[in-house]
């Protein structure tokens, strides 16, 4: 579907509006599952590996199944996929509240909560990218610094909760504002595509061929003249059977000639409905081959590579300290009496401040948004070499900042991932992105919490999560130098399927 000139404003700000909260209600609890994590620690005894795989479940799985949201957003739109999401988000929390044990939460927060805030993070994306061209990277900023505030005010919300209505309370007056996602859904209205028909044929045309099994095909003269004899055969046999003793022989052929006509019409819908099946299933068929034609075409592309390589590695050490970071100070010893602010606010309200200023940088022409990205993922490496070092609740709080200011990167990601690929492949290539993204927030922190059963300290783990994120950046910047496109120019011209990196200068 190609899509009219997205308006850069009218109902794209409305868009904007409720696409943030989405995300607020959505990633609120789930960003702020340090906090939980501290109370399933304490409420079923688990070890940290373990129960870091519950947060670990709910921020990963839904990025791991992004393909397949991308694939629903495409199919049914993003309005009806909004809404049935908050359902998931909604009752996934509300479960979690009766959970027994630490497995029962793996299902219901980790799979139930985790894929409903992927479909609503592709859902918001897309709507949002599809309404914004050139104050794309702002808008994106502003979407994207929803789960940021979330997490500022969650994690502050479910720590009261806590102490006043216990565990299971908590989740559930939680799960309770999450219903508000339905009506933030309704209002995500499709942007138009720019060759509609008039509205007079809209609803005809719009009808795919495909699904000619829902409606009559158009019938000759002698198959509504034999529609109106069966029409009037049955009448005149409802009417004939109170006189049955006086028209027995009319009843015999009245009911022969329904038997032979419906005989006929059944024949005749089981052959119509058995080519739907084989067309249906070549139709499946070939929009399979079709996208992993089109996913090996996005490969070829050296900086999509790298981007994929450095999400994941991103991912695994940079998520770690959003859940991690109130236990991290526990370990240190930190004094509660020192505790102005929840560390994981500290890094929710600076990672929102990180969305909103990388998203306003981004839509300046003189920023190369490709090498911003590479910067922060540099800058987050150093970091978190940093934490080992910090045994204080000032230092800590300072290093969270840090974080999350340059976790803010993920405003820009999407605008890195469109200017990549172009808007017509950003569904599907975001889609696989978000995957390998998933699967690091998945194996993060669990990986953090064995290395702490294993040594009784985070200063192994942190180390690991430092070395994974720089390794990340330093291969991104290696594809993106501009020899390798001098390199390409020289050989030979790119052929037309072919997608290549354009900087924010010459855009």
């Amino acid at each position: 579907m190609v899509f009219r000139k997205p308006p850069d404003g009218g109902w794209g700000w409305v868009v904007v509006v409720v696409s943030f909260f989405t995300q607020l209600l959505c990633y609120g609890s789930p960003l702020a599952v340090g906090v939980l994590y501290v109370a399933w620690l304490d409420a079923f005894g688990e070890g940290k590996g373990k129960t870091a795989w519950v947060g670990s479940l709910a921020n990963g799985i839904g990025l791991l199944a992004s393909p397949v949201c991308s694939i629903c957003v495409s199919s049914f739109g993003v309005r009806p996929v909004a809404i049935f999401s908050g359902f998931m988000v909604a009752g996934g929390l509300m479960m979690s509240s009766f959970a027994p044990n630490i497995y029962f939460l793996y299902v219901s927060y980790g799979i139930v909560v985790g894929l409903g805030c992927g479909l609503l993070y592709t859902a918001t994306v897309t709507i949002t990218c599809h309404y914004f061209d050139k104050r794309r990277g702002l808008a994106l900023g502003l979407i994207s610094t929803g789960s940021s505030v979330g997490l500022f005010i969650y994690a502050a919300l479910q720590r009261e909760l806590i102490d006043l209505y216990g565990l299971d309370g908590c989740l559930l007056i939680v799960g309770a504002l999450s219903l508000n996602i339905l009506a933030c859904g309704s209002l995500m209205r499709p942007l138009e595509s720019s060759d509609s028909p008039p509205l007079e044929k809209t609803c005809v045309d719009k009808v795919p061929d495909q699904y000619f099994v829902y409606h009559e095909k158009e019938k000759t003269v002698e198959e509504n003249i034999s529609i109106l004899e069966k029409g009037y055969a049955d009448e005149k046999c409802v009417n004939n059977i109170a006189d049955y003793k006086q028209d027995n022989i009319l009843n015999k052929n009245v009911l022969s000639s329904i038997n032979v006509n419906e005989k006929d019409t059944y024949k005749k819908k089981v052959v119509e409905q058995t080519n739907f099946c084989k067309q249906l299933a070549k139709r499946k068929w070939q929009l399979y081959l079709n996208y992993w034609e089109e996913t090996m075409v996005l490969f070829k592309n050296k900086v999509f590579s790298a981007l994929f390589v450095a999400i994941l590695l991103f991912d695994i050490g940079g998520f770690p300290p959003s859940l991690l970071m109130e236990d991290v100070a526990r370990s240190a010893n930190v004094n509660e009496d020192d505790y102005h602010m929840p560390l994981i606010s500290i890094i929710g309200i600076m990672t929102a401040v990180g969305k909103l200023t990388l998203g306003i940088l981004a839509d300046f022409k003189w920023v190369n948004t490709l090498y911003l990205y590479v910067t922060t993922l540099l800058m987050t490496g150093v970091a978190l070499f940093a934490i080992p070092f910090a045994k204080s609740y000032l230092t800590l709080a300072i290093l969270s900042g840090i974080l999350g200011f340059l976790t803010g990167n993920w405003s820009i990601f999407p605008y890195v991932t469109t200017k990549t690929v172009g808007i017509e492949k950003l569904t599907h290539a975001y889609g696989i992105l978000m995957f390998f993204a998933g699967l690091g927030n998945s194996l993060g922190p669990p990986i953090v919490g064995w290395f702490y059963d294993w040594t009784q300290e985070y200063d192994t783990a942190f180390y690991f999560s430092g070395f994974c994120v720089l390794l990340g950046g330093f291969l991104l910047l290696l594809a993106a130098l501009p020899c390798w496109n001098a390199c390409t120019s020289q050989s030979s011209k790119s052929p037309p399927n072919t997608y290549s990196y354009k900087v924010a200068s010459s855009a």
